[in-house]
């Protein structure tokens, strides 16, 4: 591997571990690409060829991960839930939770969390994970 494709990689983690951390902050492709010092077409090319997705994508299923842990808790709304995430659209967040989870924030807030009370949180994250790219199916998801 080359090392201007090693320095690469260094950057392109940096932006995503900020998008992990940061999640919750107004976060776009320029000021990401910025951030590795790339321009933003080619930051969103090596992304995707670096960790399979877009990173829009990535950066909405750690928004709508964040926004599980939330609902589970059953003490905000899905509107304070969706705001609390960095989302700034209530029906975008909607669709999307809908998509990765298999169904709506409001459904998944109303139902019980029980059965994983007794789960270390290491290994509910593992399992609660959302699936990307609309993988989810209601079937699929108990």
């Amino acid at each position: 591997m080359k090392r201007q494709d090693l320095d690469d990689l260094v950057r392109l983690r940096r932006a995503r571990d900020r998008m992990d951390r940061d999640y919750a902050e107004p976060l776009d492709v320029p000021a990401l690409a910025r951030e590795a010092l790339m321009s933003p077409g080619h930051f969103s090319r090596s992304f995707r060829a670096a960790y399979g997705e877009t990173p829009y994508s990535y950066l909405m299923t750690r928004r709508i991960e964040r926004a599980k842990a939330l609902l589970r808790r059953g003490d905000l709304t899905v509107t304070e839930v969706c705001f609390a995430v960095g989302c700034t659209s209530l029906g975008s967040f909607s669709s999307r939770f809908t998509e990765l989870v298999g169904e709506s924030p409001s459904a998944y807030r109303a139902r019980s969390h029980d059965q994983g009370a007794a789960i270390p949180a290491c290994i509910a994250k593992i399992y609660t994970r959302p699936v990307r790219n609309g993988e989810a199916r209601p079937a699929d998801r108990p």
